[in-house]
């Protein structure tokens, strides 16, 4: 099947109808590079610019030339990339979180409205048998959804009605580990399904029925209650205890990463019957809070939410941070700064606080910023009000108490801008 047939869809589905800025998950893998390959074709047609976000997992050999690789791509297609890397002990389930927090950090950074992402019916297929297994609730079987908010815009999929022996096959890399059992997926997508194909050749079809009908039949429910205040406890007790069961789920599918058991719902529905008020944690932090007329859940604040705030900085641009007033450009722009400092690379730069582990190259070593501060004797408050520039995953300059810092560039990197730096005046 040629990209046409998918563009024809995107369109009648209206994907990208409210979205100017779209960031694509991309691994490297055949489907990724399709996803890639397909908005890189069509982007003039939706009227959208395009990024690259790409986690590198440090699992296999591979993974520094994916990451060269795609960044060569999106140098030659003029597209800005966005890459992290995986940090702690490896599972699925941490990467997968850690990528999605990657890609909302970048979302709200960089303006993006949407993220996209290569699933397909395949996967629609072995997420809903995986969800099967576990023993979840039916409304969870309705699988993946198209499209469903995210970091404050949404989530796409534009493939998910498409089946992966249908898409093309353009240059990629293979994981050898998709081929093995170590991993749940993995065990589903080469040993169960294929096992139990040999007892009904059409079930993946009628997982994919599966998946639908359960959708259906949360929005006929959610058509016949939306007249409900399921949050109103007088009026959410007056009802059945069937629909006091499924209007607790509906309520609670409003929080994306609330993913409660069958269990724990039974467990929240109890304390709604039988407490009169009251905090009560879920998890995810998550608490549920309860007065005798209403009842909600919301999430905790953390204390680490009060750190101070990143900000992404793109070729072409300027902005403020704390103090400062920052403008990347080409080296031959006049831009009136009290000084500048020579950058090699035109992806973006994270302009942000020290964290732990920091350090700085200097060539011919590199020095821990911790040392570094004590070294140079700077109080605790100038090593809190410190700015930190990182490109390309490393630090590039750091400004505290007015002196500034340079990464050693390697010997062959050719400066292709400079980043101006203006103190800003108080008023």
């Amino acid at each position: 099947m040629m990209y046409s047939e998918i563009y024809t869809y995107c369109l009648q589905k209206a994907f990208f109808k409210n979205h100017k800025k779209v960031l694509i998950a991309v691994s490297g893998g055949v489907d990724s590079m399709n996803l890639l390959h397909f908005l890189h074709t069509f982007k003039d047609q939706f009227k959208i610019s395009i990024a690259i976000a790409h986690v590198n997992h440090k699992q296999r050999k591979a993974s520094d030339l994916e990451e060269d690789y795609l960044k060569s791509w999106a140098n030659q297609h003029d597209i800005p990339i966005f890459v992290d890397y995986f940090k702690g002990n490896f599972s699925e389930q941490r990467a997968r979180d850690f990528r999605y927090q990657f890609f909302k950090r970048i979302m709200s950074q960089g303006g993006y409205t949407a993220l996209v992402t290569a699933h397909h019916a395949d996967d629609q297929v072995e997420t809903v048998f995986m969800r099967l297994i576990r023993g979840s609730l039916l409304r969870h079987l309705a699988g993946i959804k198209e499209v469903q908010p995210f970091a404050g815009g949404q989530l796409i999929r534009p493939f998910l009605h498409f089946h992966k022996k249908t898409l093309p096959q353009p240059f990629h890399f293979e994981d050898s580990s998709n081929l093995g059992l170590d991993y749940f997926r993995n065990r589903v997508r080469n040993f169960y399904l294929k096992e139990l194909e040999k007892e009904n050749p059409k079930l993946s079809e009628s997982l994919l029925a599966l998946a639908e009908e359960s959708a259906t039949l949360f929005a006929a429910l959610a058509d016949l209650t939306n007249h409900i205040d399921v949050t109103d406890r007088k009026t959410f007790l007056e009802q059945t205890d069937s629909v006091q069961f499924y209007l607790l789920q509906n309520y609670l599918a409003k929080f994306d990463d609330l993913f409660l058991s069958r269990k724990q719902v039974k467990e929240v529905l109890h304390i709604l019957r039988v407490k009169e008020e009251g905090k009560f944690f879920l998890k995810n932090h998550y608490e549920l809070l309860i007065t005798p007329e209403q009842f909600c859940i919301r999430k905790i604040r953390l204390e680490t939410e009060h750190k101070e705030q990143e900000l992404l900085l793109e070729y072409d641009s300027d902005l403020s941070y704390q103090s400062y007033k920052f403008t990347f450009r080409s080296q031959e722009a006049k831009i009136a700064s009290e000084f500048s400092i020579p950058i090699y690379h035109l992806t973006p730069i994270m302009l942000r606080k020290r964290q732990p582990g920091d350090k700085i190259d200097f060539g011919t070593f590199s020095k821990k910023l911790r040392r570094l501060f004590i070294d140079e004797k700077f109080s605790q408050q100038e090593r809190k009000d410190a700015i930190i520039g990182v490109q390309e995953n490393e630090i590039i300059f750091v400004i505290i108490a007015g002196k500034t810092y340079l990464r050693k560039a390697p010997e062959r990197d050719i400066m292709k801008a400079r980043l101006y730096i203006e103190k800003l005046r108080k008023r």
